[in-house]
This record gives C-alpha cells, structure tokens and sequence, in this order.
C-alpha cells in the first residue's frame, strides 16, 4: 500500500486494510472472553436478533461493493478513486460498507454472547472513523472538490 497521506495523491492513504480492524477486535473480543472469564448470558431473542443484524451488515457490503465497482472503483481504499459513488446504499450513508462492518461485527458479538466483543465494538468504530473514513474523506475533497462537498452536506458519514 501506498501513502496518499494528504499531500494530494492519487488515493487515501489508508494504511491498513478496514475489514481487519473489526476482525481483529472482534476475534481480541472473544479472546478476553476465554481469558477473562467473561460471561454476559445475552438474552436468546438478542442473540437472535444478533444474527439479523450480522446478515443485514453482510448484505450491505454486498449492496455497496457492487455499487462501487459498477461505477468503476476499487473498493481498496489504498487504490485511486475514479469516482465517489452517490446512489443506491450511498444515498443514505456516505460509508455503507464500513457500517455494514459494523452492523456484522456487532451482530455477531450479540450472538455469540461475547462481552468482551461489545466491549470492544465502539472502540473498532472510532478507529474506522478517525483512521480510515477521516483519511478517505480527506482524499475525496481534494480529488472531487465541490461536487464531493455538496454530497458531503446531503449525507451522513454514518446513517
């Protein structure tokens, strides 16, 4: 990976790939779980509901990744930007994929009764929020200008 680093290059200068942030919290969440003894008896219909919200998260990846290639980018965030996706998903949040990462790895805390991943959720969440979408929104302004602005006043970064 290559660092755009706000000097105006051709890409955001994420250094470390997104989907690995929540997967290694989420499985450092499960770890504390065994070490520490942690057992938080979730509720079954939460637990239930846990695997819903894992499953709407995946489809939104799903949904926002086809979007995103479709206009022709690279979902790799340390690739160039030919353009920033405004439809579908992305009418409603700026970063569906990222929030689909989040809604699976919550869903999945919840439904394997891991405290110690729910501990570490909102944790997951601020480093996507300052270090990668922080990075990438950067990145888009200086790439797209005002047509990235004005998208950036219509819609929220996360919902």
């Amino acid at each position: 990976m290559q660092d755009g680093g706000g000097d105006g290059g051709t890409h955001a200068g994420v250094r470390f790939p997104p989907p690995l942030i929540f997967l290694g919290l989420l499985l450092a969440g499960l770890a504390a779980d065994d070490l520490l003894a942690l057992n938080p008896a979730i509720p079954q219909w939460l637990r239930a509901a846990g695997y819903v919200i894992a499953a709407t998260g995946l489809l939104s990846i799903a949904w926002a990744l086809a979007q995103f290639r479709q206009a022709g980018n690279n979902p790799e965030p340390w690739k160039p930007d030919t353009a920033f996706v405004a439809a579908g998903l992305y009418r409603i949040t700026r970063n569906p994929m990222y929030l689909g990462m989040a809604l699976a790895y919550l869903g999945l805390a919840l439904a394997m009764d891991s405290l110690g991943a729910l501990l570490l959720w909102p944790v997951a969440v601020a480093l996507i929020d300052r270090l990668v979408i922080a990075r990438e929104e950067r990145h888009l302004l200086r790439r797209f200008g005002p047509a990235y602005e004005e998208y950036r006043t219509r819609v929220r970064r996360w919902i």
